[in-house]
């Protein structure tokens, strides 16, 4: 009988990094990642074309599906956080909103087990792009002298607490804003896959313990795959806030560079 490994070795972030298969050693590599990137931008893309392929009054089917989508961007976040100024952006964050979600669920999907969000590059290209549309929107609407002014020294605070308070709007509304937003998909996405990860793998080892004579490895094994199982429902929930969540600030980012004193 094949002996069972020395120690159980647990799932870490090595996971996350891959040799390239195509064009390696410059920009433009391929690698697991990156194609799964490919992945989730043709499905989404093709979502979308059969979704309104033939779009009918009573719509029903993909068509109801993507509508209702649709319904709760616009309705949910766009017009709770901006309201009808805010209808300019609705194509920007429904693709932000179903990309994300899109990306976050080859979390838990057969054959992917990865999150595609789940390294830096993809969260913080996400995070420039509000980063810089809620900059050009602010200066563009309130002028970009008034909009930093505004941003730096906001109304009703004491003057010699702005020796305080203006250093701390500057980093964090100018400067921190794309991490933190990127960090928190980020973050999530990665522990829930480890998590996940973590679950599966012992399974496995412990209910091989069962096979080279370690019986009572077998009850923690199964016990490992229900909390496994409980967990990918959770990961569910969390792919879907965390879409959610990233849209919606983004959306409240838009809202404060409409209103001065938002």
């Amino acid at each position: 009988m094949e002996t069972p490994p020395a120690g159980f070795t647990p799932p870490g972030i090595e996971e996350f990094f891959y040799d390239p298969f195509f064009l390696a050693g410059t920009p433009f590599a391929i690698n697991r990642l990156v194609l799964m990137m490919f992945f989730v931008t043709g499905v989404l893309c093709l979502v979308f074309v059969k979704g309104f392929a033939k779009p009918a009054v009573v719509p029903r089917g993909l068509q109801n599906v993507v509508e209702v989508g649709l319904d709760f961007v616009r309705v949910q976040i766009v017009e709770e956080i901006i309201g009808k100024a805010g209808r300019r952006f609705t194509p920007y964050l429904t693709a932000l909103f179903f990309f994300i979600l899109f990306a976050n669920s080859t979390s838990i999907l057969p054959l992917f087990h990865l999150p595609t969000t789940g390294v830096m590059a993809l969260p913080f290209l996400f995070a420039v792009i509000t980063w810089v549309l809620y900059i050009y929107t602010g200066a563009k609407e309130q002028g970009l002298g008034h909009y930093v002014k505004g941003s730096l020294f906001p109304p009703g605070v004491p003057k010699p607490i702005y020796l305080l308070v203006t250093p701390i709007e500057f980093v964090s509304t100018f400067i921190l804003r794309p991490v933190t937003l990127s960090i928190r998909l980020l973050a999530n996405m990665l522990a829930g896959h480890l998590i996940l990860a973590l679950f599966f793998a012992s399974t496995t080892y412990l209910l091989y313990g069962f096979e080279s004579g370690r019986w009572w490895t077998a009850f923690f094994g199964v016990g490992s795959l229900v909390a496994g199982i409980a967990f990918t429902f959770f990961e569910a929930l969390v792919i879907f806030l965390q879409a959610y969540i990233f849209t919606l600030l983004t959306a409240v980012y838009l809202a404060g560079s409409l209103e001065p004193d938002h």
